[in-house]
């Protein structure tokens, strides 16, 4: 079981942290599980706690006025979630929704006690702001993919991605279209090429990789 003593040893930069800040961290920290399934936050609703994540994977996308969805970014074990730092900071309620991809474990840091380590301590404003700057990165290149990059290209690197080493994926077109922020049938078109090149082989809610070092050299392109 997770303690107050031990979690921030998964956060760099929460390990040395000063002893008045410690305390108000173990004082004030709430550790939660969460099933796989569960949304963590929606659009309209007040960002009331920084979360950061001890295991698991919290999916975070938004829909758009056209229906479509698209996954922004994953928050990782020994991550903190950037919409929700935006959302404390700004004192504006979530845009997008965070649904737990797995089951997880996360430790949740009130506002009340966000805004005051934020104001007295040096160390944890510096690990607020250091997992805010690398998540606006990796944000601005998921804009810089979506509004240049060609399809087939973004195409093959999300099934590598998605992969992980493997050769089988369970995904339909339709959970891959939500990936790329694309639609449903711009990516079934251009998976039947990729089959048609015996890159991979297509059948009902399952993707297998069957030439893997040419959708490598594809997704290397650029």
């Amino acid at each position: 079981m997770l303690t107050h003593s031990d979690w921030r040893l998964s956060f760099p930069g929460l390990d040395t942290i000063a002893e008045d800040a410690s305390r108000m961290l173990d004082e004030t920290a709430q550790v939660v599980t969460l099933r796989q399934g569960a949304v963590i936050f929606g659009p309209g609703s007040p960002a009331e706690n920084l979360m950061l994540l001890v295991s698991g994977t919290v999916r975070v996308q938004q829909l758009s006025e056209a229906g479509r969805e698209i996954t922004l970014y994953r928050v990782h074990a020994g991550e903190s979630c950037v919409l929700t730092t935006a959302c404390l900071l700004a004192f504006e309620d979530y845009s997008a929704e965070g649904i737990a991809e797995t089951d997880i474990q996360a430790i949740l840091i009130p506002r009340a006690a966000f805004d005051r380590l934020i104001s007295v301590s040096q160390e944890f404003r510096a690990f607020v702001f250091a997992a805010y700057s690398k998540r606006i990165t990796d944000l601005f290149m998921v804009i810089e993919e979506i509004a240049f990059r060609r399809m087939d290209i973004r195409l093959a690197q999300k099934l590598l991605d998605l992969a992980g080493g493997q050769t089988l994926l369970h995904l339909t077109h339709q959970q891959i279209a939500i990936e790329l922020g694309t639609a449903r049938e711009v990516v079934s078109r251009q998976l039947k090429e990729f089959e048609r090149r015996e890159w991979v082989e297509l059948s009902r809610g399952t993707i297998r990789l069957l030439d893997t070092e040419r959708v490598r050299q594809l997704a290397q392109t650029r």
